[in-house]
């Protein structure tokens, strides 16, 4: 009888995670590397980045971590070429670093719009450039975008980050129209409000309770309760492995049913 953790099983992948060294990232590549992938990290905290590994590690798991600013093509042509020169493949490409800034168009100044496009959507961009050419060299893989819930429907005061999102959805349709022929899918998650340190500091920038904007955030939803980094690592998990194998093209909303 088929044991059905078959086409879980990561052993022999390389996976390849932005914003790895915490929240969504982190728990993803912790996921990841429990199924057998060698799980590398990349961000811009080195001190962040090399705690998690060590965690990893420290489990059983097969981990590495570079420093990668992904909105630098420098940075992110860089970092490709080591983890082939040291790995020979990439598997699995998980692009989920990200940034918000909670106003409106009229709050935002030009930098803070040009940040937060640069790392959430041009970033994605920028890996997979980088990336792509080698996951095909290898026979294919998977590729999967952090979208959000607010790149399927507006949010207040996160115009840019909103912007983004909804560029990280359309463009991964794209990417998997084009990189199908070379058996690379193509998916997006698209997370709602988690508890992570980016949906904490959110609260910050709002000058609201944390406590309290943790609790209302959560309000509304048919499971009522905030998503944890774990609920999006599980569908990061499915994108990633055979279980998923027809599957391109997709966005898969983890949200406990707020957007419905």
């Amino acid at each position: 009888m088929l044991n059905t953790l078959d086409v879980l099983n990561l052993e022999h992948k390389v996976a390849v995670v932005s914003g790895g060294a915490s929240g969504i990232g982190l728990a993803t590549a912790e996921l990841l590397a429990s199924f057998g992938a060698h799980a590398i990290l990349l961000d811009i905290n080195e001190a962040q980045g090399e705690q998690a590994v060590a965690g990893i590690r420290e489990k059983g798991g097969l981990a590495s971590f570079y420093r990668c600013d992904v909105s630098s093509s420098a940075d992110c042509e860089r970092v490709a070429s080591e983890i082939d020169a040291a790995n020979g493949r990439i598997d699995i490409l998980f692009n989920n670093a990200g940034i918000i800034r909670r106003k409106t168009v009229v709050e935002l100044e030009e930098r803070d719009w040009d940040l937060v496009i640069d790392v959430s959507l041009k970033g994605v961009y920028m890996l997979s450039k980088y990336v792509i050419p080698i996951m095909a060299r290898g026979g294919g893989g998977s590729i999967i975008n952090s979208g959000s819930g607010w790149g399927l429907k507006g949010g207040d005061r996160a115009a840019a980050y909103c912007a983004a999102k909804a560029g990280v959805v359309n463009l991964t349709k794209a990417m998997a129209i084009d990189h199908g022929v070379e058996n690379i899918r193509v998916n997006c998650v698209s997370p709602g409000d988690t508890d992570t340190p980016l949906l904490r500091d959110e609260a910050k920038q709002l000058q609201q309770d944390e406590a309290k904007f943790l609790v209302d955030s959560a309000k509304g939803r048919p499971l009522e309760r905030l998503g944890t980094p774990r609920d999006i690592a599980n569908a990061v998990l499915f994108l990633a492995s055979d279980l998923s194998s027809w599957v391109t093209g997709s966005v898969l909303v983890v949200d406990g049913g707020g957007i419905a």
